[in-house]
């Protein structure tokens, strides 16, 4: 039996893993992170739920998010929020 394998991009995979995040933030903390854009090495995500207006949005985008990221792109200059 032939199987087709698929080949993901870049993106594709980077959307998988912010889906994967956004998963555990909203099961334990209330919170979510969406996919915004990826240009060139910038990863823009916004951030909502509980994380919206939070006094540690800022440990979230950076700690959990952009550390997690890097850890499997480590090519991603840096993770923002976008719009």
């Amino acid at each position: 039996m032939n199987q087709e394998s698929k080949t993901y991009s870049r993106e594709e995979r980077l959307r998988g893993l912010i889906e994967q995040i956004d998963a555990y933030i909203d099961h334990y903390h209330g919170g979510s992170v969406e996919f915004i854009s990826l240009e060139q090495n910038v990863l823009r995500v916004r951030l909502g739920g509980a994380c919206e207006g939070c006094s540690l949005q800022a440990a979230t985008l950076k700690g959990w998010v952009e550390g997690t990221v890097k850890q499997f792109f480590p090519e991603i200059i840096r993770v923002e929020l976008g719009e």
